[in-house]
């Protein structure tokens, strides 16, 4: 199986949590997929854009999700940035109100890898 093309390895003793499918019983269109979030030892969530979510895993005690439309853009007044660059589902699946730019906490992040090339931490922050 190939690395997706963004895979972001969160710190330890971090989990995933999503909400639920609902189904309304009038047709809304353009509501977006049930939320998914990243949960820490704290108890403190983020939100992720499920729409953006290739691959998850948290089975380790550790979260690790995979993107595929969103682009790492580098560091940004002490955050992470990433930055949408496609929509992977139809524009009828998702909210108008979607976010173009996500970002995490460098204390959130254990790894960044960008098709299946650590990006960061930097290797000279490894030795």
């Amino acid at each position: 199986m190939p690395a997706p093309p963004l895979l972001i390895k969160f710190v330890a003793d971090s989990w995933l949590r999503r909400e639920a499918p609902f189904t309304p019983k009038l047709p809304i269109v353009g509501n977006g997929p049930p939320g998914t979030f990243v949960v820490f030892a704290n108890g403190h969530e983020v939100p992720l854009p499920t729409d953006q979510i290739v691959e998850d895993d948290d089975a380790s005690g550790t979260a690790h999700v995979g993107f595929g439309g969103l682009r790492f853009d580098g560091i940004e007044k002490g955050q992470f940035v990433f930055l949408r660059v496609k929509d992977l589902w139809p524009q009828g699946r998702l909210s108008p109100e979607r976010s173009w730019k996500m970002t995490l906490k460098l204390e959130l992040v254990a790894a960044i890898l960008v098709e299946g090339i650590l990006v960061w931490p930097p290797k000279e922050r490894m030795n």
